[in-house]
């Protein structure tokens, strides 16, 4: 879910049968996140770690450190790790190595937990 208000209609995306909801986060300097804390979300969310609309590549620790702000407000087992909506408006080479960059930042902070 891309650029909404998401706040006035957290609960009825909550009661949504998904599994997963994935939300526009890095944009809007992951205040998403304090809605789904207010909300007490159940589902689990995939809140973008990067911005897809800059042409430039993440580093690792730019992503390690999305990371660890979402999971200080949302559980670690209901947390995915994805960019922010998508990826249509990069290209090959930079998406490839934005997506090693994502991975690589997963495993570290797996690794530590």
């Amino acid at each position: 879910m891309c650029y909404s208000e998401f706040n006035d209609i957290i609960r009825d995306i909550d009661d949504m049968d998904a599994d997963v909801i994935t939300f526009e986060a890095s944009r809007s300097d992951l205040k998403i996140l304090d809605a789904l804390q207010e909300a007490k979300f159940r589902t689990e969310v995939g809140p973008g770690v990067y911005d897809i609309h800059s042409p430039r590549v993440p580093s690792v620790q730019e992503i390690k450190d999305a990371l660890g702000k979402m999971l200080k407000k949302v559980e670690l087992k209901k947390l995915w790790v994805n960019p922010d909506c998508g990826l249509k408006t990069r290209g090959d080479t930079e998406t490839k190595a934005s997506l090693i960059n994502l991975v690589t930042a997963a495993k570290d902070i797996r690794s530590t937990l």
